[in-house]
């Protein structure tokens, strides 16, 4: 049966007026990247008008936005001034570094509408909260974990039952930064000044969890729309899989291939979890799989970056999917051909890089760019992506990887 959405103020938008006029249906994105950018551009597409805010000036979704404003999101009081200033209807979290008590605030004085709640996204910023709704309260799958909140705090969690090879994250971050593999003893110390740079606020909190021998791991991207019952019902895209080095990912593809059994079990968490956090959008939900058995990893409430694949795969991106469940509009999640993406990394440190290669890349069969346009480029800053299609996921792979390598960034 569908499930009705939770928390204050869940009701899609009932008419989309004209942007720039009195009638304007505005939606603000708290978070201006690549995957913004998308949700932008698919929003504008349905007459939504469009404010983005980020850290830094001339992000990539400011280059669309009908609007834009640099603030530090972690800065309640100053978030809040510019969300009173812009009136908007819908508040969408686009990171996860931002003044979660603001948007609980917002949303309990009717303000705007926060996606998919402010709930969700308080909880999912922190990876002690998400870890913990999930395995202590649904009683869901997941790797042996605990948190510190001192190198001799990881030390001890590690020696007491977690052992080794072991992961060490701080429980704010994204991207992998900060996320480290341990193997021994000595990799402690390291581990824990890497997580301590890499956290996305200030804090000395981590998570170390239990390595999990699994065969693949994918992200089930999993809708939480309007259907034909006028309730929010859950839709799931075909499982992606994907690639990651030093937690960051840089390739993917769509569909995963995976057994009936281990594919069930991963929709049945993805919706207990994506139902607890209530709301309407779409959900990166991280699984590890091995043979039938699927344990829970994390969840983005928004688009995922390895869900990039999508523009080439899908009916509907799923930066249009967001778009649509957002405004109570209905979603279709048919996939229209295996695809894949791969990373295209800046390689240099420089400010306006230049591109070269793009005709080529373009040449290779069935490919499409994304270039981000960053102001900045840093070596392993992702800069832009390839997509691709293909008769099965391993050709879109191969096509797409030889689009990207073609691409180079270079100093202007």
């Amino acid at each position: 049966m569908p499930e009705s959405t939770i928390g204050p103020r869940q009701n899609p938008i009932e008419k989309i007026g004209t942007p720039l006029s009195p009638t304007a249906t505005r939606v603000m994105l708290l978070g201006a990247g690549e995957l913004g950018k998308e949700v932008i551009i698919a929003l504008q597409r349905l007459g939504v008008e469009t404010i983005a805010v980020d850290r830094y000036a001339d992000a990539p979704g400011m280059q669309v936005a009908h609007r834009a404003h640099v603030v530090t999101m972690t800065d309640g009081p100053a978030l809040r001034a510019i969300i009173e200033r812009e009136r908007p209807h819908l508040v969408v979290p686009e990171i996860e570094a931002i003044a979660t008590d603001l948007l609980l605030e917002i949303e309990r004085e009717g303000i705007a509408e926060v996606i998919p709640t402010a709930r969700a996204a308080r909880l999912t910023m922190n990876r002690e909260g998400i870890r913990r709704l999930v395995a202590e309260e649904l009683g869901l799958p997941t790797s042996p974990y605990a948190f510190a909140d001192t190198q001799a705090g990881l030390q001890t969690a590690i020696d007491d039952g977690i052992g080794y090879p072991c992961l060490v994250k701080p429980t704010m971050s994204s991207s992998g930064k900060g996320q480290s593999l341990l193997r021994g003893p000595s990799d402690v110390s390291k581990a824990w000044d890497y997580a301590m740079e890499g956290g996305r606020v200030a804090q000395s909190r981590v998570i170390v969890e239990g390595f999990i021998d699994f065969d693949y791991e994918i992200t089930l991207l999993t809708v939480r729309a309007i259907g034909v019952s006028g309730a929010v019902e859950t839709s799931f895209c075909e499982p992606i899989g994907h690639l990651q080095v030093d937690g960051d990912y840089v390739e993917s593809w769509q569909p995963q291939a995976m057994s009936t059994t281990a594919r069930k079990r991963s929709q049945e968490i993805a919706k207990a979890v994506t139902d607890s956090l209530g709301g309407r959008g779409i959900f990166g939900v991280e699984l590890f799989i091995k043979g039938d058995q699927v344990w829970f990893s994390e969840v983005s409430p928004r688009p995922h970056d390895t869900g990039l694949v999508t523009l080439a795969t899908q009916r509907f991106s799923e930066f249009e999917l967001h778009a649509r469940a957002i405004l109570g509009l209905p979603v279709d999640v048919s996939l229209r051909a295996p695809g894949a993406s791969a990373v295209i990394y800046g390689g240099i440190d420089a400010r306006g890089i230049a591109f070269e290669g793009v005709a080529e890349a373009l040449a290779v069969p069935q490919t499409d760019l994304r270039l981000f346009g960053k102001p900045e480029s840093f070596r392993k800053r992702r800069m832009g992506v390839a997509v691709a299609n293909g008769n099965d996921s391993e050709e879109a792979r191969s096509r797409a990887k030889l689009a990207a390598s073609k691409v180079k960034p270079v100093a202007a």
